[in-house]
């Protein structure tokens, strides 16, 4: 199995944000990648109108997470983070 280094697992997270980013910046919002610790759980912050919408724990499960999952089955979990 070939290992992955950790510059290439934030840029694989990148790429799958990528592809849900046009629909928060649609709706107002955004989101960034904070970390991702070494036991792959990605860290991130919402901006806009995602930081307060009553969708957001839906968002970040059925949409961030299992998309990032799907490029990177890896990935434990995702948590929001204020900073």
């Amino acid at each position: 199995m070939d290992m992955i280094t950790g510059t290439d697992i934030r840029e694989t997270v990148e790429q799958a944000l990528d592809e849900i980013r046009p629909f928060l910046q649609n709706d107002g919002g955004d989101i960034t990648i904070v970390e991702i610790t070494d036991d792959h759980v990605v860290k991130v912050k919402l901006h806009g109108t995602c930081s307060t919408c009553s969708m957001k724990p839906m968002t970040m499960k059925a949409g961030v997470l299992e998309t990032i999952r799907k490029a990177l089955p890896q990935v434990r979990e995702i948590v929001e983070v204020d900073c």
